[in-house]
């Protein structure tokens, strides 16, 4: 077992409301979605000129760091004494050598989210988008510059620091956020320098923020930590951000099979059940969904995006049309058909929505619960025949419990769309 010890970095605390923000340009472009050596239009730099331009005058980012005590043996993770259960976290920390850790919470400040709202109220779609970019951007150079700062101050105790882990992460389900948080919360000395909350999904707000855990590892083995880089232990296939290959992509296809004393290697076997799947929704109904409203549009890596449209009436105001579009990007078969993103909103130029009551009475906070309620996340899409939840079928989006259900609906739609579809 390793065992934190306790030098005097152990109770470095840092609270920093005003961090430097220099951006740079090749990450915000590479973020925006540009190839590495293209070169952006003049409305493309304008709409980036001005979203660092607003950023600069308005932006709140912070950054809150403190070390916490760290047990690793071989079976269990202990961070000041709270046990995470992810084994691919414990591993991470492992393979860098990491003696002990540090937990971070940063934020590009709840403004940026506010007025990037404001600019899609506005009909600029074009500065919203660059502007939420700019947010994510802010976020990643909050965390670098992070890790450089760790660093510098671990430098005499002759350490350095581990890239950072976050739930949600591969292999560190997105539910413990709430867990990390929550002890976060419990060791602060004051208030974080900004609004920071999760909700019940594990989704954070403001959305352009990040909690990770950040190991220490001694300097001798730099050569070893500095080759680690976030991207090597994300296994998000269809991503268009990534800067290097997930480090076990050679081994998604395959699992180890273990009989006696022999191991051998085979193809993982398709991961959704097939016979005797046990689904709330008669199978008539599924059947008839899955050929006309869901839309699967698969990758070669065999990720894929599922859509589903969702057609529904107002409880009020005479029961008008509405109408919503769910988005769920999953991983491949070999992968487990892991959720990795949801989302739920209004079909363009659907006006029913704006008329349901709890509409009328808060659409802000309405909008923002329903980008924010992401159920599986992280989890396989397997688990939705055993998701336990009540059965609210009004055809609005103004209870929890209605929008629940419509979310077993769709994932129950798209599960019986794939099992059916694999030959």
């Amino acid at each position: 077992m390793t065992d934190s010890g306790q030098p005097s970095f152990t109770k470095f605390e840092l609270f920093d409301s005003h961090p430097s923000v220099a951006v740079d340009e090749a990450e915000y472009r590479r973020l925006l979605g540009y190839p590495r050596a293209h070169v952006p239009g003049a409305r493309a730099e304008e709409l980036a000129a001005g979203a660092r331009h607003w950023y600069a005058e308005n932006g709140q980012p912070w950054v809150y760091m403190r070390e916490v005590a760290m047990r690793v043996s071989e079976g269990a993770l202990q961070l000041d004494g709270v046990e995470f259960d992810s084994s691919q976290l414990r591993e991470h920390l492992r393979q860098a050598g990491a003696e002990r850790a540090l937990l971070l919470a940063v934020s590009a400040g709840s403004g940026c989210e506010e007025h990037a709202r404001q600019l899609w109220a506005e009909a600029k779609p074009d500065e919203y988008f660059f502007l939420e970019i700019f947010g994510s951007s802010v976020v990643e150079h909050l965390v670098a510059t992070s890790s450089g700062r760790i660093c510098e101050l671990a430098e005499r105790d002759d350490l350095l620091a581990v890239p950072h882990y976050s739930p949600g992460y591969t292999g560190w389900d997105v539910a413990d956020q709430n867990k990390l948080f929550d002890l976060i919360v419990r060791g602060l000395s004051k208030p974080f320098p900004g609004p920071l909350e999760v909700l019940t999904s594990g989704m954070l707000k403001p959305k352009k923020s990040l909690l990770a855990v950040i190991g220490l590892a001694p300097r001798a083995g730099r050569s070893a930590v500095s080759a680690q880089i976030p991207c090597t232990g994300c296994a998000f296939s269809p991503c268009g951000y990534r800067r290097t290959p997930y480090r076990h992509a050679s081994l998604q296809s395959e699992v180890s099979v273990v009989s006696g004393s022999r191991t051998a290697q085979k193809t993982a076997e398709f991961p959704l059940t097939r016979e005797g799947a046990s689904y709330t929704v008669n199978l008539r109904a599924l059947r008839k969904w899955a050929e006309e409203r869901v839309q699967l549009q698969a990758f070669p890596d065999g990720s894929l995006v599922a859509k589903f449209r969702f057609d529904g009436t107002t409880c009020k105001n005479q029961g008008q049309p509405l109408a919503f579009d769910y988005t769920v990007t999953l991983s491949s078969p070999a992968e487990g058909y892991m959720i990795l993103n949801s989302d739920c909103r209004p079909a363009p130029g659907d006006f029913g929505h704006t008329l349901m009551c709890t509409y009328v009475s808060d659409s802000k906070g309405l909008m923002q619960t329903i980008a924010g309620e992401k159920p599986l996340l992280g989890r396989p899409l397997n688990d939705v025949l055993g998701w336990s939840r009540c059965a609210a079928p009004s055809g609005c989006h103004c209870s929890t419990d209605t929008r629940t259900h419509k979310w077993g609906l769709v994932l129950e739609a798209i599960h019986f769309a794939l099992a059916r579809a694999k030959t």
